[in-house]
């Protein structure tokens, strides 16, 4: 389960073997560590993680344009999905950021 530099990908909130992953807003949590509070001291996730839906299964879609910001959060979601053996599809155009606040 690897993916190139500055790829974009979704990581399924599925393991390989098909189990759903817990705790139910894993999803939120990871999009969590890497967003930041705005000027209206409201938390945003970064425009280039966010926690979606993916065939009806939770899921964090990573805009490969993190890699160029930041490597370091970059190589960090994508150990995340290797360490807890999620399903991870390659090579995706993440959808527009959500407009909503976390």
């Amino acid at each position: 389960m690897t993916t190139t530099p500055h790829s974009s990908f979704i990581i399924v909130g599925l393991t390989i073997a098909g189990r759903k992953f817990r705790p139910s807003d894993w999803a939120e949590r990871l999009c969590g560590v890497l967003s930041a509070f705005g000027a209206e001291k409201r938390m945003r996730y970064s425009p280039y993680v966010g926690p979606r839906n993916y065939k009806g299964e939770k899921a964090v879609f990573v805009d490969g344009r993190l890699y160029d910001v930041e490597p370091m959060a970059y190589r960090f979601v994508l150990h995340f999905a290797q360490d807890n053996d999620l399903q991870l599809i390659q090579d995706v155009a993440p959808p527009a950021s959500p407009s909503k606040s976390a």
